[in-house]
């Protein structure tokens, strides 16, 4: 059954949610003077093992059954803390799905160089960034995360297509085209960790995927 993440914006505890907030047991960043520089550094790494272990624990369980309690034990801390910056499973969900690809500007790239630009910087951001990964494990286990990573690609992949896309009215499938490209090569060198796809040096992998998504991004339509 497909799973759904609702509206961040709701402050119900719902589906899997399972304690209410406890603003009193929290130690935050926000109630410490100005002079104690200590609390905003302890605010970002509670903030930090908070994510990625929901991301974790969204992959393995999927958004229903992920529980507040669970993503609060597996980072340490007291669930309190999660519901006190996050608000309730569904603003958690949220942030932990927060992706930025930074796609890049190929208006200055030679045309004919545009996908392997394209694919080497996938390729740089997927190794730099733990997010990415995280959201693929997530998006492979539950409508919810396979709907935030679509929703990625669309919306951020439009500014690249804009620049080389000879139609214009063919961007969505060109970027669906290139997402199957970039997605199924980060699901099998990243998620499933398939041999011949992770010992490809960075090199290796341009020169296969690269004339392929070249042919995405400027090809007239077949």
């Amino acid at each position: 059954m497909a799973e759904h993440a609702p509206s961040a914006a709701g402050t119900g505890t719902g589906t899997g949610t399972d304690i209410d907030a406890d603003p009193g047991a929290d130690i935050d960043a926000a109630a410490a003077g100005p002079a104690d520089s200590a609390r905003p550094r302890r605010s970002a790494v509670t903030r930090a093992a908070i994510l990625a272990a929901a991301r974790d624990r969204f992959a393995a369980d999927g958004y229903e059954r992920a529980t507040i309690r669970a993503i609060a034990r597996d980072a340490e801390i007291d669930p309190s803390m999660v519901m006190r910056y996050y608000g309730n499973k569904a603003g958690l969900f949220a942030a932990a799905s927060e992706i930025e690809v930074h796609a890049p500007d190929l208006s200055h790239v030679p045309r004919e160089e545009a996908g392997a630009r394209l694919v080497r910087h996938f390729l740089e951001r997927w190794e730099c960034d733990e997010t990415l990964t995280g959201m693929m494990r997530v998006g492979v286990t539950n409508e919810a995360g396979a709907q935030r990573m679509r929703g990625v690609f669309a919306e951020q992949i439009k500014p690249v297509l804009a620049a080389v896309c000879p139609v214009p009215e063919e961007a969505p499938t060109r970027a669906a085209l290139i997402a199957s490209q970039i997605l199924g090569m980060a699901l099998c060198r990243y998620v499933l960790h398939i041999p011949p796809a992770v010992d490809l040096g960075h090199d290796e992998l341009v020169a296969w995927l690269a004339p392929t998504v070249q042919r995405y991004l400027t090809a007239e339509q077949p």
